[in-house]
Order: structure tokens, then sequence, then C-alpha cells
């Protein structure tokens, strides 16, 4: 028996021999990192990559064993081969025997192995080599595509992986997600079992398929090359491939790559070309009949096309699944990737491929059966969905009746999908082209009001009013229409008209029994409750609406955020835990299920759930992950009320001029917004940052038109965007001398503590006004008293602030207490320009305080607490999402706060994060 070099045939990320940097698997190569350097411990173990053709994990063995020779670590490497498992042993001997600095006693070895009889005392040299080189130095032993290893390859490292565990040696492997051998199936099992860590890659995320994209074209990539390149689905070597076919078609201007003519028509692509010749001649032939056949094949309809039984195709389909090329869907056969599929596609003649074209224009039945797929998958799989939706309407007519329903469902799945540009051009291109009935049209204009929402509250409003005035259409479907009136005309601040609406749907609901349109309608009479300031009756129908809406499944739900609307309340009356849990919850959960758009509204909420609670900056980075993700239609009204109204607050407090004016500016077009709630909210954000620069009376200025509106659209507490900011509001009206403007917010203040009198923060705020209004220190403390069990740390330091205040005007020594509690409070919550003010007040009072905030430490004086709990759990290896879990965060606010550490620090990866914690950490 002879000992080959033995390599994989996969080579990922690679483009005419120049590799591109890797991205977007920061976290998995921070945790090979951490595992080598406990390897540099005397550590050893098992790391076993696993995932699906194409995903990267040969790239992932090479960049570890790379890092690991930087280290100075003895490296062997091995890989099977599909076309080479007669040779036992192989893929491992070759590994430890090979290369620069083979395992001594190389010679011995490679006659052992060639001596029949001699497997034993093979396995026993083996281990004693090993054992001998690990008292030496740490190894590192790399074994690629585990799935491809013979019986006895299999046997052996398992044999001395669990016989030299307590030796230096890391063992990293690699195997194909999904189907693989039996016997390769019991060595997983096994090492799992004996403590392996696991490393499972998924699809890259839409910011590393950017970047690959930008490293391939030289260009960063305008909106039509980057939805081309989203078709790889974030499988790298998919996607460099497939960019490697764009280049001819891509012209660069001004530093932004585009396509002149459109996308090119679909090529060969090297890997396909590769897993194809590695296929029996039957295998092959069957792959390309089905790629040529278009849609999902039975395997009936494959026999008829190659003129053989099925039966005889039962080896060819097994090593056509084995080779992860095909997979089964239901009854049929489908392609893992539709690159795949245009891939062996565009190897065939044309008439050859016209000849065995499968399903076309006009095939109602494949176009049925992809809608009803689409429908069963939208719950979990919005993604997934639209692709049918979209491929049922490429088989469906322009005259056939059931194209404007069709079209109706697929837009809610592509903007869920954060295609929500896309959805909004398929909705206006059917109602431009005209010829709809009446009941088609209502359903499209139904399905953009729900688009419109999170962009456009006026637009949301316009489209449901359009579609319930149609005639003759169905109850229920009018029933929904003006529920989605109801919700937009809410959700714009025209509160009078949407109870007016909301009392006619629900009759309408009701006669057609429509649970989804009463859910739907159940929040919005909430958040009638809400402006008519009765918190605990707003808080029952959200929890109403949120219990009904989860119940039905958010597929079917005409509005996705009541859920998110609860959360909120629950934060307002004082359930901040079991806010912050609700949005953790739908933050994983949309995630996990694809659900772009709803993960990022929830991330908006959870920022401002995290600004009352006082977590500045867990705050801020919610709300710069929530920009990151912004749809391609552009961030929209629900940002305006989330994400930019917090971003600006953050700045305020942090005394960050230049990101509260760039805000400032985003506040000054809201003023101009069709939705009364945006104008009011932009008005309440130009008053602070009038007031952060010292002009009072241009703050009052800026809240003219709030506090004269009518009194039916004027927000509930005096231009206020929360009942808590009612003691600034009178502070600034003092200051500006507009004292019935300051006495007006005091009333209000106490009203709304009176209808909700188990709410202790309402009774807290109503105090804290009142006693800024008269100027008496007894209201004061008993806010200061009754915010003790709010969880509104701010407010609570800005009463401590206002008592001291008050008391040192005659009684210094007993401010301190106050002053010093506030200054706490600020310092925790990272409110540096609260720190600084309370600092000068104690000064005042002839007390002089350290200057450290909270949150910083020796060893780290450039992060924040928030920051430094981060780094602590990415060192040890964490990955974005266990790190999220640890510290109940979402992985999108830790990978926000991670792109700051490294802006701090001066690194641009996790690795060198890593070292640069043990070096600080080792006080060198």
């Amino acid at each position: 028996m002879s000992v080959n070099r033995v390599t994989t045939s996969t080579v990922p990320e690679e483009l005419e021999g120049v590799r591109t940097p890797l991205r977007g698997r920061d976290a998995e190569l921070a945790f090979i990192e951490a595992r080598l350097d406990a390897l540099d411990r005397g550590e050893g173990g098992i790391i076993r990559v696993e995932g699906p053709v194409g995903i990267g994990r040969s790239r992932i063995l090479a960049e570890s064993a790379a890092a690991a020779r930087r280290r100075g670590t003895r490296v062997f490497e091995g890989a099977a081969d599909p076309d080479a498992q007669f040779v036992p042993l192989g893929p491992l001997l070759d590994g430890l025997l090979s290369g620069e600095e083979p395992l001594s006693g190389a010679v011995r070895l490679r006659d052992l192995a060639t001596t029949p009889g001699q497997r034993f005392w093979l396995l026993q040299e083996l281990g004693d080599r090993l054992r001998e080189t690990a008292r030496n130095g740490p190894l590192l032993v790399v074994l690629d595509d585990l799935q491809w290893c013979d019986d006895l390859t299999l046997l052996t490292f398992n044999t001395l992986a669990a016989g030299l565990s307590s030796h230096a040696i890391l063992w990293l492997v690699a195997v194909r997600g999904g189907s693989v051998p039996s016997g390769v199936r019991t060595t997983l099992d096994r090492i799992r079992q004996a403590g392996a860590h696991e490393l499972a890659l998924g699809a890259l995320d839409d910011r590393a398929t950017t970047r690959i994209t930008e490293d391939v074209l030289g260009a960063a990539p305008d909106p039509d090359v980057l939805r081309v390149a989203r078709r790889a689905e974030g499988v790298p070597q998919l996607l460099v491939e497939l960019l490697g076919s764009l280049r001819e078609a891509v012209t660069i201007e001004n530093g932004t790559a585009g396509l002149s003519a459109g996308p090119p028509a679909p090529r060969e692509l090297p890997s396909v070309v590769r897993r194809l010749d590695q296929l029996s001649d039957e295998a092959r032939e069957l792959v390309q009949t089905a790629a040529a056949a278009g849609a999902p094949v039975t395997v009936a309809l494959l026999a008829e096309l190659l003129g053989r039984s099925s039966a005889a195709l039962i080896t060819a389909v097994r090593e056509s699944l084995d080779a992860d090329l095909l997979t089964e869907s239901g009854d049929r056969l489908a392609f893992r990737h539709d690159l795949v599929r245009e891939a062996v596609e565009a190897g065939l003649p044309l008439s050859l491929r016209q000849a065995l074209r499968g399903p076309g224009p006009g095939d109602a039945a494949e176009a049925d059966r992809l809608r009803t797929a689409a429908a069963e998958l939208a719950a979990t799989a919005p993604g997934p969905a639209a692709e049918r939706g979209l491929k049922a309407l490429e088989l469906t007519t322009a005259d056939a009746p059931e194209r404007p329903r069709i079209i109706a469902e697929t837009i809610p799945l592509l903007w869920q999908t954060g295609r929500a540009a896309q959805a909004r051009e398929l909705g206006a291109s059917a109602l431009a082209t005209g010829g709809l009935g009446p009941e088609d049209e209502a359903r499209i204009r139904l399905a953009l009001a729900r688009l419109a929402v999170p962009f456009d509250f006026s637009e949301a409003v316009r489209q449901a009013r359009a579609g319930a005035a149609l005639p003759g259409i169905p109850v229920d479907l009018r029933g929904r229409l003006l529920a989605m009136l109801a919700v937009g005309l809410s959700m714009a601040g025209e509160h009078s008209a949407a109870e007016q609406v909301a009392a006619e749907a629900w009759e309408t609901a009701a006669a057609a029994g429509d649970r989804s349109a009463e859910a739907t309608l159940t929040t919005v009479r909430s958040a009638v409750s809400f402006h008519r300031m009765d918190l605990a009756e707003a808080f029952r129908q959200a929890e109403r609406a949120a219990a009904l809406a989860d119940a039905l499944g958010v597929s079917t739900s005409l509005w996705v955020p009541e859920a998110l609307w609860h959360a909120l309340l629950s934060n307002t009356t004082g359930r901040s835990a079991e806010a912050l849990a609700a949005a953790e919850d739908g933050i994983r959960i949309t995630g996990e299920q694809g659900r772009t758009a709803a993960t990022r509204m929830w991330l908006m909420t959870r920022s401002r759930i995290l600004l009352e609670a006082g977590r500045l900056t867990d705050a801020r980075a919610d709300a710069e992950a929530a920009s990151a993700t912004t749809d391609d239609l552009g961030p929209g009204n629900l940002a305006d009320v989330t994400l930019r109204y917090v971003m600006m607050r953050v700045a305020l407090h942090t005394n960050d001029r230049q990101t509260a004016e760039a805000y400032a500016a985003e506040a000054r077009r809201m003023r101009s917004d069709g939705a009364p709630v945006v104008r009011h909210f932009g008005s309440w954000m130009l008053a602070l940052m009038a007031d952060f620069e010292g002009r009072p009376d241009r703050a009052m200025a800026e809240l003219d038109e709030v506090m004269t509106s009518p009194a039916a659209d004027r927000p509930a507490y005096a231009g206020l965007v929360d009942p808590a900011d009612a003691p600034v509001l009178v502070r600034l009206a003092l200051r500006a001398g507009a004292h019935e403007r300051a006495a007006q917010a005091v009333a209000l203040a106490e009203r709304l503590a009176v209808l909700n009198p188990d709410l202790t923060f309402l009774a807290a705020t109503a105090a804290h006004a009142r006693g800024l209004l008269d100027n008496d220190l007894a209201p004061l403390v008993r806010a200061v008293r009754l915010y003790e069990d709010c969880p509104r740390p701010l407010a609570r330091a800005s009463a401590l602030e206002d008592a001291g205040r008050k008391l040192a005007a005659t009684r210094r020594s007993e401010a301190v207490p106050y002053f010093d509690t506030a200054l706490a409070l600020y310092a925790r919550a990272g409110a540096e320009r609260d720190v600084a003010r309370v600092r000068r007040r104690l000064r005042a009072a002839g007390v002089r305080r350290r200057p450290s905030t909270a949150g910083l430490s020796g060893a780290w004086p450039e992060l924040t607490a928030a920051e430094i709990r981060v780094v602590r759990l990415v060192a040890r290896g964490l990955t974005n999402q266990q790190v999220a879990e640890h510290l109940s965060l979402s992985p999108h606010t830790v990978g926000s706060h991670l792109r700051r550490v490294f802006t701090k620090l001066d690194i641009t990866s996790r690795a060198e994060l890593a070292r640069l914690v043990k070096h600080r950490d080792s006080g060198e």
C-alpha cells in the first residue's frame, strides 16, 4: 500500500488563484484563537467544524492553521477525498507524515502502514510519536472532510484523540453537514460525548456579503449588484464564483460597482463543475436533466425524460443526494441551491434545455403548488416562502385571474425579509397596470398598507382608506382594511379619527369572525386608552392583542408589532424586566426565522426601552444596530420615533454635540412630516436641542405647534413623548419664563398620576414636576422616595439633583448626599454631561469628588462598563450570539459594542482583542 498526498477538492472563497479576505467569521476565528490560547497553556481538545458544501469549512481550517503557526505551534494538516477512500488511514497519515515538519520516525511509520497485519503496532507507534512530540510543544492536528474518511482513519482518529486527551494536542476536524455515512456519524457522536467543541458554520450575513462583493469587484456594490450577490444566500464559495462571473458585466463609476446592462445570464461555476465531474455518468445525467427541467421534479418525471424505470434511478438519485447537489422536497427532487441548478443548466446546450424544460408561463398547476408551499412556509421561513411566491408569479400569465392574489400574498413576504422596495414595486406595478377588479385591488392595497406601516404612516393610511372605499369587496377584506386604516391613523397620531374608524372596523370584523383583525383593533383600542391616559386599561388591551396575535401566528397578523406595543407599554407601566425579556425574545425569534424587518423593529423598540432604563451605551448600540440594517426603502417613520429619538437623547446625556446636531437636522425634517406624531417627536427633539444650547426661549417656540394643536390629537403629555419628561418640560418652561406652560405640564402629570394610582412612577413624576413649579422641597423629597421603587434611574437621579439643589441654598451639608447619589446614578448610566453638572454643584457645596466614571477601569480606560463586559466574554472565545445570551443583549447590540471597541482600541479583529485582553490582564 502506498500513502499518497490527498487534498480536498474544495477551495472556497478563491478566485483565479487570488484568495479574498475572510469575512463574516470573526466569532468563529476568535473562538479558535481562544482554544489556541488554551493549547498554549497545555490544554488539548477537539474542535469540530460543520457546515454545508461551500460554506467555508476548509477556509476556517486554513486560517486556523496559519494562526497556530504564527504562534510557533506545530501543525499537521490532512484532508480526505471522495476518490481516495480506498487508501486506509491515508488522510491522517498524509497530515502527520508529510509537510515541512513531518512526525518523527516517518520512515518506520510508513513501513508499518504498508505492511499487512501491522495496524495495531502502527496505532501504538502513532500514539507514542504524538505523545513525544507534544512534550516539546503544543500540536495542532487538522483533518478536513471527515465525511470522506475511511473507517480505519475514523477509528484511529477517535482512538488517538481519546488516548492523548491529557496532552497539549488540539484536533481540528471539519465535516459536511447533513447526511453522512454511519461510521462518520458514530465518530461524531463519540467525540461529542468526549466534550468536543462544535462550530456550526451558517450563512454569511448581509454585511459580510457586501464586503466580499467589494473585495472581488474592487468597489462598493450598488443595490442592483448587491441584489445579485444576495442570490448566493450567504454561501461564500457560491458568492465568490458568482461575482467572478459578474465582473465582465460590472462598470465602476465614482467608486461604485454597477450593472450597465442588467445581470448577466447564468454561467457555469467552477465548484459545480468539479462536483459534477466527481459523479458517475448516470448520476451526472440525472442531475443535468433535473436542472434543465427547472422546477422541482418527481423521480417519475426524471425516469420518463431519461427513458428508464424509476427503480433504475435509485443509485443515481442516492449519489446526487450524497453529493449535496439535490435534496428531497416532499415527493420531488430539488436543487440544494438555485445557483447550483442554474450553473448545471448553463453547461447544457440550449436546444437540450428547451427540450427538457419543465413548467413555464401558463403552468397553473405548478404555480398553485408553489403558492401552497409559500403559504405553508410563511410562518417559519418567509425567505423561501417569498422565493416560491415569486416563482409562482413567473409561471402565471399576466391575464391569469389568480395573479393579483399571488402578488398580494408575496408583498408581505418580501417586506418581512428586507426587500421592501421590491415588494412596493410589485404592488405599485400591479395597480398601475390597471384592469383589476375591486377585490383584487383591495387585497393589493391591504398588502401595501401593511408594507407602509414602518416607513410612512401617511402612506399606510392612504392605501388602507383607498382599499376600504372600493365597492362590493368581501366583508372580511373590508374589515381588515379598516383595521389597517385605524392602525395607520393611530400610529400617525390622529387619535380621534383612529377611534372612529376602529368602531366601524369592530362591527365589520365581528360580522366576519376575523380574529386577525380583532388582534389589530385591540392594539388600536389600547393606543386610544393610552392617549386618554388610562395606562392600566391600555396595558390590559395590549396584553390581549399580543396574546391573540401570538395564537394566530405572525404570518396572519395584519400588523406585525402587536407584541412591540405590548413591550413598550410594559416598560411605561414599570415592567421593565418583562419588556426587555420580550424584546430579546422578539429579536432572537425573528432573527432565527429570517424576518429582517421585524428584527429591526424589535431593535428599535428595545433601544427605547434601554434608554428609559438608563442603559445609554446599550441603547445607543441597539439604535446603531437597527440603523445598520436599514431596509432598502430607508429608515422611515418608525425609526423617526424610536432610534432617531434615542440617539438624540443619548447624545444630549453624553454631551456629544456633533451627534446631537446631526439628529437635530433630522428633527427639522420630521417637523414637516405628514404624520402628527412624527411632527410632535421632531418638535420635542428640537426643544431639547435648544435647551442643550442654552436657548430656553427657542425651546418653548419649538413646542408652540404641539402645545396649541387640537386637544383630540395632541400628545397626552403636553407635547412630551415620555411621561418622565414632565419635570424636564417644567424646568425648561421656567427657564424661559413660561410659567403658564410649566403649570400646564404639572397639571397633566398630576392628572395622569390620579388616573393611574397603581403606577408609582407616575406619582413620582408628578411630585417632581410640582416641586419644581412651586420651588418646594417637600414634593421633591417625596419624588426621590417614590422613585426608589421605579426602574427609571435617570429620572430618579434628576429628582435627587433637584432636591439637592434646593437644599444647597440653605442647608449645604444636607444637599451633599443627594448630589452624591445622583452622581453615582448618572455615572452608572454613562450620562457624562449630567455627571459634569452634578460635580459642579458638589464643588459649589464645598465638596470635591475624584473624577471617575462608572464603567471605566484602570486596565481599560477607553471603554465603558457595558463594553468591558462584552470584551471579557469575547476574549473567552464566545460568539456574538453566546455573548448576547449571557448578557441578555441582542447579537446586533453586541456587534455594535464590538465595532466601538475596535475603533477605540484601534484593532480590527477578535483575535487582536483576545491578545490585548491577555496582555493587559497580565499587567504587562
